[in-house]
């Protein structure tokens, strides 16, 4: 009798176990998807997210190929006689100072990266932690008349957000990591003089951090444009009263 006992109750432990497996294996299927691997579901993945990408490169194309046109079209017309030619110049003049074209000058590059792995103490130390420091940067470089300023390649402007999100930095909405490269068009000498000087932000990081940092100056510095575009919801031009 007993012997049946037992035999009832691993028979029950079994019938148990299997719905627990079933109803573990039903939560897998809804969840990566039916008959498909946690490999293939990556794959999948990783598949649609390059489409994604191709299909934004084949439409920022686009989109710089008719801002080309346009430009062409502006530029021919102004041709025509002084005073369009003279409103061509003040719109080019504004896109610049808002962001709206790609630049190219002289100025300087600076790249900061990670420390080794080998001279960490601790936990990992990451410039994404201390991105203050950019902005520290940015505002000095500011100071010293930089006429433009990209940091990984994301044009900086008066709208640009720089934001911490987990384990990397949002500027303009795109995610970058270490190593930051900020590259600024300007007086090259006056740009590297406002950085290195003693207790300045970079103979901070040189002395006081372990953080990888070059400064060179160039004398072609490419800069591409702001391409959010910010439009006024709150803000309008202020009316002159006729008094």
């Amino acid at each position: 009798m007993k012997k049946v006992e037992g035999r009832v109750a691993i028979a029950l432990v079994c019938v148990f176990l299997g719905i627990i497996l079933a109803i573990q294996f039903k939560t897998v299927n809804k969840t990566i998807g039916e008959g498909v691997l946690p490999t293939q579901k990556a794959q999948q993945l990783s598949i649609e997210l390059k489409k994604a990408q191709d299909e934004r490169d084949g439409l920022r194309q686009e989109l710089d190929d008719i801002e080309e046109k346009i430009s062409q079209y502006e530029k021919g017309e102004s041709e025509k006689n002084v005073y369009t030619e003279n409103l061509y110049k003040d719109l080019e003049k504004y896109r610049m100072f808002a962001g709206y074209l790609d630049l190219q000058g002289p100025g300087i590059v600076l790249e900061i990266n990670d420390p080794p792995m080998d001279v960490q103490l601790g936990e990992e130390s990451s410039i994404v932690d201390d991105y203050d420091i950019i902005l520290q940067i940015i505002s000095v470089l500011n100071a010293s008349e930089a006429e433009a300023i990209s940091i990984n390649d994301q044009r900086y402007t008066s709208y640009t957000e720089i934001v911490r999100a987990g384990n990397h930095i949002e500027i303009n909405g795109v995610s970058v990591g270490a190593p930051i490269v900020i590259k600024a068009i300007g007086d090259p000498s006056l740009l590297e003089s406002s950085l290195i000087f003693k207790g300045g932000i970079l103979w901070y990081l040189e002395n006081y951090s372990d953080y990888i940092v070059q400064l060179k100056q160039e004398k072609n510095i490419q800069i591409p444009k702001y391409r959010k575009t910010q439009n006024f919801t709150y803000a309008k031009p202020k009316v002159e009263s006729a008094n």
